[in-house]
């Protein structure tokens, strides 16, 4: 019995970074001059959390001379489909 639930707590720490390869957000963002908005979505690198999500999505935005406005939710892959519609060109775009 010991040994099983060894396994099992070392399935669970091991199947823990898989977790974090499956996490997206969906953000808005801006540019100025003319004033243009999106919404997209985004698959996260780091740490599956709303800050961690801003911090990242953030600097990629700016390379592509967007300013992210807000962290609308972070979610799993179970969340693309209803998503990818809406996000329109911009669906795992950044």
């Amino acid at each position: 019995m010991k040994k099983l639930m060894l396994i099992t707590a070392a399935l669970a720490l091991l199947a823990a970074p898989l977790k974090a390869q499956d996490c997206f957000a969906d953000y808005k963002a801006k540019q100025d001059n003319p004033l243009k908005l999106h919404y997209g979505v985004a698959r996260l690198s780091g740490p599956c959390t709303p800050d961690a999500a801003a911090t990242e999505l953030a600097g990629r935005l700016a390379k592509g001379g967007w300013v992210l406005l807000n962290i609308v939710s972070v979610f799993n892959a179970t969340g693309l489909n209803e998503r990818k519609e809406s996000a329109g060109s911009f669906y795992l775009r950044f």
